[in-house]
């Protein structure tokens, strides 16, 4: 069965290994072989994979898009994986659905259903690391406030 894609004007897609970037008017595409595809909207590039879960998602996009390099980008995956686990078990549910859906071959599948629980992961992430800062922070001003209190004391009894 044929795919149809409706190409915005200057919106680039990937099929296969080329990139494909339409020109000024829409343009309607029919794919008739199974072959890779990601829409723009889809696609990250290497600077911004810059958190471990959108690591994860653009390793999962090389090796849906560049399968002679396959065996590379499954090391890399479980590296990034068991780190992204470590940090934050939270994650071992859909990280393992991920996983499934990469030892079946369904790489679209792991990256259309995975993307929004990677991203969601990212959000928690940062919500920790925004919670651990606020604690570090009112600990800091706690632990101040006690040592000044503790001085002052001493100096009391000097008075």
């Amino acid at each position: 069965m044929a795919l149809k894609i409706r190409l915005k004007p200057k919106e680039k897609v990937i099929i296969g290994s080329a990139v494909v970037t339409n020109g000024k008017n829409n343009s309607d595409l029919v794919i008739e072989n199974n072959i890779p595809i990601l829409r723009e909207k889809d696609i990250i590039n290497e600077e911004d994979a810059n958190t471990p879960c959108r690591r994860i998602y653009f390793v999962v996009q090389l090796m849906y898009i560049d399968e002679k390099n396959m065996a590379d980008h499954h090391n890399t995956y479980w590296q990034l994986v068991r780190d992204v686990v470590n940090a934050c078990p939270s994650t071992i549910l859909f990280i393992d659905q991920i996983s499934q859906y990469i030892l079946s071959g369904q790489h679209y599948k792991a990256l259309t259903e995975g993307s929004d629980k990677l991203t969601l992961a990212d959000m928690n992430e940062e919500g920790a690391n925004m919670l651990m800062l606020q604690t570090r922070q009112s600990l800091g001003v706690t632990a101040l406030s006690l040592s000044a209190q503790a001085a002052q004391s001493v100096l009391r009894l000097f008075a």
